[in-house]
């Protein structure tokens, strides 16, 4: 099935951050955003192709092959077989109607280290049809593989959700070429406009610093506190480069260590959000803190579970992606994010104790301008050598153990040629030598924890996955005792 023809064909340069991340590839990694979603009962490949025809290849990048030559990279556009790109299998039923589950995983995890074909646009659907959940419905899901390079985690949620309705029999609802257009704006613009996001504090370059000084340089009586405001970030800024770039490697523990490339998935069953915001607001923390320190405790278990000795001041730096765009309904392809390094305190063995450790910890983060430094860097990456990349991205990836994501979904259910969307969940490539990636997801009212493990790290995910929800009751449980000490 090819796409429908367009007038022309475009040809636009890659930006620096995008050029970074398409050569990140390695063999240990691929630098794909893998995502599964769960579909209560089976579309058709004519419903499916349908609706990436009408909202899906509205987006120049998933019509863009890349090419590259001296000058640099770029997107090509060019037409699109849609029959390159979704494919159709089955899973063999389980015994005796069990769970499939674990084949599903399999799946995922296989594709996970299967690259993209270089000369299409990189991008790929898996329709899998006969997949029994854990509840013993029967569901089929849809595995989605974008390069990184096209979007980021935060970009690509946003235009796979608008591929799904509000209602089973909604008509359609396509971007308009405008909005479309706009999607794909240089994200590099997005720096000198306001950082929204949850895990750092909002700061506004452009106009309540730079521009707004300028402008009021005449006004003799502002221009001290004009002078004092640009120096104070202008420092800060200088402070949180100097931390990114001399921050001491995190506890060595079997969670690190070099990636042979040959990956595990395994994702939980929802918790609800509405329990998760309950405990949060009763700790007095966020619901971040609560699902960061779930995290932890899931982590330190897995360890304590194969015999590890785990100390009181074992740390696990996890790098967890930023999102550094202006807020607005319509997400901008490309990448504009940037990596906060987060030390989990592992080695606390209280929940509560390492709940709030965890509050402080992102409170600290919260004053800085660190994701901004870090995309900076990225930028930097991508304009220089392929060869000086590798050893710089080595060198910070070599300070952390895993890549964590956690972004909101919508909280109403969504469909798709009338089949409701009943579970979703993605993962974020892990570059360098990280083999150990966190998703966290929440959608109509649930949320989900994923990881994705490299076989010579860890080969059984799902002996980590088990223990989110544990860990999570033991806050619920404390906080109904009310004795936090």
């Amino acid at each position: 099935m090819l796409s429908k023809p367009r007038s022309g064909f475009s040809r636009k340069k890659m930006s620096t951050v995008d050029t970074a991340w398409l050569r990140m590839d390695s063999d240990g990694n691929l630098m794909m955003i893998v995502g599964v979603s769960m579909l209560s009962k089976p579309v058709s490949v004519t419903g499916l192709k349908q609706a990436l025809e009408s909202r899906f290849l509205v987006y120049k990048r998933f019509r863009s092959r890349v090419v590259s030559d001296l000058s640099g990279s770029w997107w090509q556009e060019q037409e699109v077989d849609l029959d390159d790109h979704v494919i159709h299998t089955a899973l063999a039923s389980g015994k005796g109607g069990a769970s499939n589950k674990p084949a599903l995983q399999a799946l995922v995890g296989k594709l996970s280290q299967e690259p993209l074909n270089p000369e299409k646009p990189l991008w790929q659907m898996h329709l899998v049809d006969n997949c029994r959940g854990e509840d013993g419905k029967l569901r089929q899901a849809l595995i989605i593989r974008i390069h990184h390079c096209i979007a980021d985690g935060v970009a690509l949620v946003g235009v796979f959700m608008s591929m799904f309705d509000k209602t089973p029999d909604e008509k359609d609802h396509s971007p308009s070429p405008r909005a479309a257009a706009a999607a794909e704006e240089n994200p590099w613009e997005q720096i000198m406009l306001p950082v929204t996001a949850a895990s750092i504090k909002a700061i506004d370059l452009s106009s309540n610093v730079f521009i707004k000084s300028m402008t009021m340089m005449t006004d003799l009586d502002k221009l001290p506190g004009q002078i004092t405001a640009i120096g104070q970030t202008a420092g800060q800024l200088a402070m949180d480069a100097v931390k990114l770039t001399t921050m001491e490697e995190d506890t060595p523990t079997r969670l690190k260590g070099k990636p042979n490339g040959r990956k595990h998935v395994s994702w939980s069953e929802p918790l609800p959000l509405a329990e998760v915001k309950a405990i949060s607001k009763a700790y007095g923390c966020s619901i971040n803190d609560v699902l960061m320190a779930s995290v932890a405790g899931a982590l330190r278990a897995y360890l304590k579970g194969k015999g590890d000795d785990v100390a009181h001041d074992c740390d696990v730096r996890v790098m967890v992606p930023v999102n550094l765009r202006k807020s607005s309904r319509q997400q901008k392809l490309g990448n504009a994010f940037g990596l906060v390094p987060l030390v989990l305190p592992v080695g606390l063995e209280n929940p509560v104790a390492r709940l709030f450790e965890v509050r402080h910890r992102m409170n600290e983060l919260k004053g800085s301008y660190t994701a901004l430094v870090a995309m900076s860097v990225l930028g930097v990456l991508g304009a220089t050598p392929r060869q000086v990349q590798n050893e710089i991205q080595n060198y910070f990836a070599r300070k952390a153990t895993a890549v964590m994501s956690n972004v909101p979904g919508p909280q109403q259910p969504l469909y798709i040629a009338g089949s409701q969307l009943d579970q979703c969940m993605f993962w974020v490539p892990q570059s360098g030598d990280i083999g150990i990636g966190v998703s966290i997801l929440s959608y109509n009212g649930g949320v989900q924890f994923g990881i994705v493990t490299d076989d010579a790290l860890v080969q059984d995910p799902d002996n980590i996955i088990k223990r989110f929800a544990p860990e999570f009751e033991k806050l619920v449980l404390l906080a109904l005792m009310g004795d936090w000490d």
